[in-house]
């Protein structure tokens, strides 16, 4: 089996981050005038330690984009606007993902499907042909069994030695938003051993409560060193996500890292319930991203706010870590990881 692809962490140099300017108000329905303003702070920050590089549906879409950020005070020098009509703007799910091979980039192009749930896909399936074209990057389609696989970059997390985390829920639910009928385990380890240079897999159970993609990693369980994740905890024994963050609790205590290290997993607290309009929302601490500059954490006017940005502080002692105001963000059923993608540095 080919195994000459190797998936970088998330903490290793990055050429620039990905991101889509926000346009389609139904991701945020009422609240959609607030987040342009959000992405510029988000874009502010990132943009300090590499490029930004921003898909706009159009020239005036681009001009709108361009007003925000000079209004927060946001440095353009380092921010590439790249023209494509997409459907919506989660690049972790849509975007390519990016592996070494050697010291060359090369994009794994996965189907995307909008989560098996929803019908307006179609355009954002085709940015990982789009990017690859742009950087003159190698493009390969990612199959097993004749078919292209189905898989987003939120549903997966690893450590770049070797071992990767994910989600029965998402994966393998053959009756909810299925992605890849009929495929098992072992499928999805040939998957992650050809693509990705994975030898491990790491099945946690369920993903938080109003979670939009039925069981995403990235709002549950994140590597921050090679040896280490952070899990998302819940103190409140009456709360719906009490029980499934235990039973996934447990599957870790057991893990050991292919060096025959155990992993070493530290408790990263829930912010209260957040519900708008009688919906829970999948807020979750462990929904940062790491940027070259800082990693940034969403944040929601919760004491337990500055619990979790002291233990992630901690643990990135290299970067700083910064908090993003992300009560109004959540509402389009994702945050900060979920809307950026980084593309490796060469």
């Amino acid at each position: 089996m080919n195994n000459r692809f190797l998936l970088p962490p998330e903490w290793s140099p990055h050429e620039a981050t990905w991101i889509g300017w926000p346009y389609n108000k139904s991701d945020w329905p009422g609240k959609f005038s607030l987040i342009p303003y959000i992405y510029a702070e988000i874009v502010k920050y990132i943009s300090r330690g590499e490029k930004v590089r921003i898909f706009v549906q159009s020239k005036e879409h681009k001009l709108k984009a361009e007003k925000v950020l000079k209004d927060c005070d946001v440095s353009l020098s380092n921010v590439e606007f790249f023209i494509k009509k997409t459907d919506r703007g989660w690049l972790r799910d849509s975007g390519p993902m990016f592996v070494k091979e050697g010291k060359e980039t090369r994009a794994i192009d996965f189907k995307f499907n909008a989560w098996a749930k929803y019908d307006d896909y179609k355009l954002d399936d085709k940015i990982p042909s789009f990017i690859s074209e742009k950087f003159s990057l190698k493009r390969i389609v990612a199959e097993h069994k004749e078919k292209q696989v189905v898989l987003e970059g939120g549903a997966i997390d690893s450590n770049g030695k070797g071992t990767l985390i994910t989600t029965e829920e998402c994966l393998l639910d053959e009756k909810v938003q299925t992605r890849n009928p009929g495929f098992t385990k072992q499928d999805y380890f040939e998957v992650f051993k050809k693509y990705f240079g994975i030898s491990n897999v790491i099945w946690l159970g369920k993903g938080i409560i109003g979670d939009d993609t039925h069981g995403h990693v990235d709002d549950l369980c994140r590597f921050v060193k090679e040896d280490t994740v952070v899990l998302v905890s819940e103190e409140n024994s009456l709360d719906e996500n009490y029980i499934l963050l235990n039973e996934n609790k447990e599957r870790l205590q057991s893990v050991y890292l292919p060096n025959g290290s155990r992993l070493n997993v530290v408790p990263l607290p829930m912010p209260s319930p957040q519900i708008f309009k009688g919906q829970r929302l999948p807020a979750s601490y462990a929904n940062f991203y790491i940027s070259n500059y800082a990693v940034l954490v969403p944040i929601f006017n919760d004491p337990n706010d500055r619990i979790a940005l002291g233990i992630l502080s901690e643990l990135f002692t290299d970067r700083k870590v910064i908090g993003i105001h992300s009560v109004d963000l959540v509402w389009g059923l994702g945050t900060l990881h979920c809307l950026t993608k980084e593309q490796p540095a060469c």
